[in-house]
């Protein structure tokens, strides 16, 4: 038997006295959508943005669909996102209506580039909108240049934050940023439910207002139904259980940059690469990721070693967007979005929990480099 393990994560709840006694103040009141508990998580976590609004949905997917709908993004419009991204980020955009087009991403950062922002704005017909990934966690080195590029041609940008919870750019949060941002409260994200949950968070009040219909039908008021909408609410005991997590958050968030921090000291000099996004960023640090330098086999083998040595990893992601069935429209998309492709071959997201103990990220570390090791010598 081993003597560490190291699970990737770890969503029991084994002692939360605030999250239980949210639960129970849910279940005497009486309430289950859309009351109290949700207005008041809206207003604390529109405040820590520093955001006049924030609207709770059901999902991070539909946060991103609905705030694509609410800046009048229409069916049949093009929408410019991050070609190294989960494919629910290209699933939203589809679900509103708009068709996918990818840019390639910057390769210290992963995120999407300048670049080719401003190469798919020279383009006709030009995105209605584009979706920037906060990918592990952060924005790219070239935040600043893309928010520019879209205000000259009065382009909206969706923050994908689904990521995000609590990270900067030069000193500012991440989501408050954009038209609109959009938020997950998935289990495993830095600030989780215990079930699904989205937000969308905007300084826009007549974004605002089409967001407050479209995630209850598209009515104005009851029976009542204006637009077309969806049934995208965020329910009471979710609310209850992020309002009892929120205070934790920063806390959180800094023993996640001390591991992941540890990580990229300890594990130095060897065959792999961090993800850097820069001295402007301060990640939320979801995930430490890291390029293996020799591709996928390479890959492959130290995650076998890995979960040998009883460390769990997972890659985030192992397929581009543009080569996902679903989004194909190009015969070789893997040469069109180079440095994107070469992530997928190469990145590797180690366990990244702020409960990891000493013992447990010295195992990883040994085992990281032990692997290395072995391969010097059989080389």
């Amino acid at each position: 038997m081993l003597a560490v393990r190291v699970p990737f994560v770890r969503l029991a709840v084994d002692h939360e006295p605030a999250v239980t006694t949210a639960i129970r103040r849910v279940l005497r009141s009486g309430r289950f959508i859309l009351g109290p508990e949700v207005e008041a998580f809206e207003a604390e976590f529109a405040q820590r943005l520093g955001v006049p609004h924030a609207m709770g949905v059901a999902s991070g997917t539909d946060a991103i669909t609905l705030a694509l709908r609410a800046v009048g993004v229409r069916p049949g419009d093009r929408v410019l996102t991050s070609a190294f991204s989960t494919g629910y980020t290209a699933l939203a955009i589809r679900r509103a209506g708009a068709l996918p087009i990818f840019g390639d991403v910057e390769p210290g950062s992963l995120c999407l580039a300048p670049e080719a922002v401003a190469a798919a704005l020279e383009r006709d017909p030009a995105p209605a909108a584009i979706v920037p990934v906060h990918l592990y966690g952060h924005a790219g080195a070239g935040w600043q240049a893309i928010l520019e590029c879209a205000a000259r041609r009065g382009i909206p940008v969706i923050e994908d934050a689904c990521q995000a919870h609590g990270a900067a750019f030069r000193g500012r949060p991440l989501g408050s940023f954009g038209r609109a941002a959009a938020f997950s409260f998935y289990p495993t994200k830095n600030l989780g439910a215990l079930g699904d949950g989205g937000l969308v968070a905007t300084d826009d009040p007549e974004v605002a207002e089409r967001l407050h219909s479209l995630r209850v039908g598209g009515q104005a008021r009851r029976d009542e139904h204006v637009r077309s909408g969806w049934n995208s609410r965020l329910d009471e005991l979710q609310a209850a259980v992020l309002r009892a997590r929120l205070p934790g958050l920063d806390a959180a968030n800094r023993a996640r940059r001390r591991i992941a921090a540890g990580y990229r000291e300890d594990l130095a000099g060897l065959p792999l690469s961090f993800i850097d996004p820069g001295p402007e960023v301060a990640s939320a640090a979801h995930l430490a990721v890291a390029q293996v330098a020799a591709g996928r086999s390479a890959r492959a083998a130290l995650r076998r070693h890995l979960a040998g040595a009883g460390v769990a990893t997972l890659v985030h992601f192992p397929r581009i967007l543009p080569a996902q069935p679903a989004f194909r429209i190009l015969p070789d998309p893997e040469t069109v979005f180079p440095v994107a492709a070469a992530a997928a071959r190469s990145v590797v997201s180690l366990p990244l929990r702020p409960d990891l103990d000493s013992g447990q990220v010295a195992a990883v570390t040994g085992a990281v480099r032990s692997f290395f090791a072995a391969r010097r010598v059989s080389e």
